[in-house]
């Protein structure tokens, strides 16, 4: 058998050309509509992965448990008083401690190699570090869900009712979503998630922990006081206790967005730019 003479003549670039023309290109996708596709991206490794979500479930009720009973008592002299003070507390400490697992699920990606296929997609290339903040904002929402349900079984009551409970949550969210952008840029220079978890933690420990989140700042000292006054984290602190109890602080929301927009505006450009040259 002989192949016929048409099969054997070299292929020229206008008929292969023409062939890869004749389809429609489709359209280029937009930010929105990329950045919610990567942020589904993101909860789909928590169905693949369940033990993701150990971090937004069974911390935040250990802590929380722990805390009131433990040192309830010697605190305030009640567990229950104890609780109306720290639950707000705990929403805040927990939130921010989980924001860290955006730059380890970015520093993992680039290890494997997963991170330069994404970056030769046809996209605008921001949304695929948006749409991972986004797709952690839910678990940022599952962690809070948890911390309040507790509490109310606990009998924490939250006099600004569910709409004080709601705008606390959406303050804790904001703040939190841009916190993450200091961890995706360190994802990117990290040799190792472990690295990065350990630097992580050596900052926001002190943060936590040196705030109004478990005590009341009076009975400290004055220099450590000083600390505790300007800490992000106490702002925030304080402005979800107001707006649980139905006195939303003005002036610490205020300083809770400011900080907040400082964040993004400082650590955005810089995690985009780490990001382009990666």
């Amino acid at each position: 058998m002989t192949a016929p003479e048409d099969a054997l003549k070299p292929l020229t670039a206008d008929p292969l050309r023409a062939a890869l023309s004749n389809g429609r290109r489709p359209p280029r996708p937009g930010a929105v509509s990329t950045s919610i596709t990567f942020g589904w991206r993101a909860l789909l490794k928590i169905r693949h992965v369940p033990e993701q979500l150990l971090d937004v479930t069974m911390f935040p009720v250990m802590f929380t448990l722990m805390f009131t009973y433990l040192f309830g008592g010697a605190l305030a002299g009640s567990t229950k008083e104890y609780l109306q003070f720290l639950l707000p507390g705990i929403l805040v400490q927990t939130v921010v401690l989980i924001t860290i697992y955006t730059g380890h699920t970015l520093n993992k990606e680039v290890q494997r190699g997963v991170f330069d296929r994404i970056r030769s997609l046809p996209i605008w290339q921001p949304t695929v570090l948006i749409g991972a903040l986004l797709g952690d904002a839910v678990r940022y929402t599952i962690a809070s869900a948890v911390i309040i349900t507790l509490g109310l079984i606990l009998g924490y009551r939250a006099d600004g009712g569910v709409g004080g409970v709601v705008l606390a949550v959406a303050l804790v969210l904001v703040f939190a979503f841009a916190l993450s952008w200091i961890w995706t840029a360190l994802g990117l220079i990290m040799r190792t998630p472990e690295s990065l978890m350990n630097m992580s933690m050596t900052i926001l420990f002190p943060l936590t922990f040196v705030s109004n989140i478990f005590v009341d700042p009076e009975t400290m000292p004055g220099w450590l006081q000083a600390f505790v006054d300007v800490n992000p984290i106490s702002h925030l602190a304080t402005s979800v206790r107001g707006l649980m109890d139905g006195d939303p602080p003005a002036t610490e929301i205020t300083w809770v967005l400011l900080w907040s927009v400082g964040l993004v505006a400082v650590w955005g450009p810089i995690t985009m730019f780490l990001y382009r040259r990666k």
